[in-house]
Formats: structure tokens, sequence, C-alpha cells
């Protein structure tokens, strides 16, 4: 059954995202030990700065606790500015509105979309992978070879759908990864005929497990590894009673494919605008 998407399910969708986005961007000064950056609270979501370049550079969950006051503006506006970076703002198609008309009367500009998907657990049965493909948790000492994994697939985006507008550097690439590991994301692997072949994690965040990535190696990739990576979180995620699975993908793409294949449906999509620095 499609999956109807209210403003209240939104609101939770982004709270859940918001707290990702923040606790990241905290891992990340944890981990060089230094308090350069930031998470501020920003009208129910969060600005958050994790390093130069960062994927984690963003600013999410605005539109569901009111329109931002000018002074609230102002003081994110300052703190991108003292890092020298650009704004962009992830704002949801069922946000309150007057917070799009807020950020273009201050310059900032429409540059893509993403779509947000969802899917209800109740009685979820994954199907077995394909044969030769196993899926398992990936355990601490492969943390290593499992972000490398990642990162390497990353950069082999599928060429499928809209491109995306952003292109990070591998180090950057590789620290966003860990960090938003080191927020208590769970890890899998995938391996075929035992070489590892993809990696995926999921946070779970007040009962909705937030797909946070998945890569297949190159060498793997439309061997049903993909597939087979996203029915073990949904299956991981349900055993953990969580009621509702969400996945941000670029519109179009291969993972948005494979999503509606395991039973997602589009809820909204995020208008991602950008002021630059």
């Amino acid at each position: 059954m499609m999956l109807f998407c209210d403003i209240s399910l939104a609101a939770r969708i982004e709270r859940a995202e918001t707290r990702l986005i923040a606790d990241s961007s905290d891992a990340s000064r944890a981990r060089r030990g230094d308090t350069l950056g930031f998470a501020l609270p920003y009208a129910g979501g969060v600005a958050s700065f994790a390093e130069p370049d960062s994927p984690l550079n963003k600013v999410a969950g605005l539109g569901f606790e009111g329109v931002p006051s000018p002074a609230d503006v102002d003081r994110v506006e300052r703190a991108y500015a003292a890092c020298g970076a650009p704004i962009q703002v992830e704002l949801s198609t069922l946000a309150d509105p007057a917070v799009g008309d807020l950020l273009t009367g201050r310059g900032y500009r429409l540059v893509s979309f993403e779509n947000v998907l969802g899917r209800t657990l109740d009685g979820f049965q994954g199907e077995p992978p394909p044969p030769g493909v196993q899926v398992r948790r990936s355990g601490d000492e492969e943390f290593g070879p499992w972000v490398d994994l990642v990162v390497d697939a990353f950069g082999h985006a599928d060429n499928q759908g809209v491109p995306s507008h952003e292109d990070f550097p591998r180090a950057v690439v590789e620290n966003a990864i860990r960090d938003m590991a080191a927020t208590g994301a769970w890890r899998l692997l995938a391996l075929r005929d035992g070489a590892f072949a993809g990696g995926a994690s999921m946070r779970v965040t007040d009962g909705i497990a937030q797909l946070t990535g998945a890569a297949t190696a190159p060498e793997h990739r439309r061997r049903g590894v993909q597939s087979a990576l996203l029915s073990a979180r949904l299956a991981a995620a349900a055993s953990a009673g969580c009621d509702l699975a969400v996945v941000t993908t670029q519109p179009g793409s291969k993972s948005q494919q494979n999503a509606h294949r395991q039973g997602f449906s589009l809820l909204y999509t995020r208008a991602v605008l950008v002021r630059t620095a």
C-alpha cells in the first residue's frame, strides 16, 4: 500500500533528520578534538557546519515550528560567513511556505531537489538475497575496510536520474561517513561470492529507520547487491520495533527505483536553496 504523508508525518521525519545532522556535526568536532564549526538550533531545525566542503554543512528541518525570526536568520548567516561557507537549506515541500518566501527574499537560490521516500514496516518480510550474496552486520574490526568500500563506491555514482549538484573530495566524504557512523548508525556489509561487494548504514530515531547511505562496488553492480542491502536493513529495522523507514534519493535515480521495488512511496521533495558565501 502506498504511504500518504501529511504535515505531521513530514515534521516527524524532519525532526529525525535534524537530530542526525546535529549529532554527525558534533561527531566531526569530537573526531578532530576541536571546537571549529557549529550545530546551531534554528527554528526547530539545525544549521550545521562540520568542516570545509562537508556534506554535513546544511540547514535541515526548517518550516515545522514557525518561521525563523530576522535575528535567527542573521545569526545563522553570520556563523556561515565566519567560516567562509555557502548556506545550503534543504526545505521540505510540506514546510511552511513562508520560509521559502523569506529565504528567496534574502538571496537564496534554488539549485536542486531531493526526494524523501518512506514505507511502513508493519509485517515486513524481506526477500532472501540472490545466490552468492550475503548481507550481515559489519563488526568493529571491519570498520576501516567498510569505510573504504563505501567511499570508493560513492566515487562511482550511478548515472541514472538527475545528477547531484554536489561533488565532494574523497577525504571529506570519508570523514562524513565516519562521523555519521559515530552517531550510532548500524553498519551492514554485503559480500558476493565471498568478496566485499557493498556497504550500507542505518540509524534508528524515535521509531524511524533512516537509511543513511548504501554503495555497491562497480564490479558488483547489477547483481542484486543494492536491493539485498536495502531488504536487510528493513528487516533489521522491523525487528528493532521501527514503524517507518525513510530514504533520501536523487530524483529518478537507480536508488529511487530500487526503493520503489521494496515498497517505498514518494512522501515529499526537498528544495535545495543555496546562498553563496
